[in-house]
């Protein structure tokens, strides 16, 4: 368990790219499944603004990853993620107001 835990901490600050070459961002943090001594997940940090919506922190999960060495390079990644937004209090009960009538 300890060679496993001192490999997967060398992906901390790789570099992430999509399928197409486009930089993604860096790693900051592994998802590991303890249990299953595997890497669920990568959480990917600076991310690039033309690809995620407010240049937020993204989790990507390990299935998503082609391959590992100075960089890590994904088989898939959606053209844009966007942030979805909860409905403001205020909008909320606008909804509410317009169901009740």
């Amino acid at each position: 368990m300890g060679a496993l835990l001192e490999e997967v901490s060398e992906l901390i600050g790789v570099q992430v790219y999509t399928n197409r070459g486009v930089f993604l961002g860096n790693v900051n943090n592994l998802i590991v499944d303890i249990d299953g001594c595997r890497v669920d997940g990568l959480f990917i940090t600076d991310t690039n603004p033309l690809l995620v919506e407010d240049s937020r922190n993204i989790a990507v999960p390990f299935r998503w990853v082609s391959s590992v060495g100075d960089i890590i390079l994904l088989r898939f990644f959606p053209k844009r993620v966007t942030v979805k937004r909860a409905p403001t209090a205020a909008k909320a009960d606008e909804a509410a107001e317009s169901e009740a009538s």
